[in-house]
C-alpha cells in the first residue's frame, strides 16, 4: 500500500478552526486542541442560544400584555380566557405591540375580552 500524507488537509482544518476563534481569550484562539473545544462549545452554546431567546421572548411578550391589562382593570389570564370565549385569535407578540404602540386599539380588544 501507497503512504498517504496528509499534511495539508490537517493543516487547512487546523487554520479553518483558528480563523474561527480568532478574538477568543488566551490560548482557545491560539492553540489547535483548546480552540476545537473552544470552538465545540461556542456551536453548542449558540445552538441553546436560539432556542432560549424564543422562550425569552414569549415571558417579555405576556409581561408587557399583563401590564398593559392590568392597567385596564383586568389580568393577564381572565384576558386570554376572555379573547378565546369571544373567539379572537391573536397572537402574544401582536398583542404585545398593540399594547405598546397602539394603546387605544388594545382597550378596545381588552373590552371585548371583559365582555365574556
Amino acid at each position: 500500500m501507497t503512504r498517504v500524507k496528509t499534511g495539508k488537509v490537517t493543516r487547512r482544518r487546523h487554520k479553518k478552526i483558528l480563523k474561527a476563534t480568532k478574538g477568543y481569550k488566551g490560548l482557545r484562539s491560539k492553540l489547535f486542541g483548546w480552540a476545537k473545544n473552544a470552538h465545540m462549545k461556542a456551536g453548542l452554546n449558540s445552538y441553546i442560544g436560539r432556542k432560549n431567546r424564543k422562550r425569552d421572548m414569549r415571558r417579555l411578550w405576556i409581561t408587557r400584555i399583563n401590564g398593559a391589562c392590568r392597567a385596564e382593570g383586568i389580568n393577564y389570564s381572565r384576558f386570554t380566557n376572555g379573547l378565546l370565549k369571544a373567539k379572537v385569535i391573536i397572537d402574544r407578540k401582536h398583542l404585545s405591540d398593540l399594547a405598546i404602540n397602539n394603546p387605544e386599539i388594545f382597550k378596545q380588544v381588552v373590552e371585548m375580552a371583559k365582555s365574556q
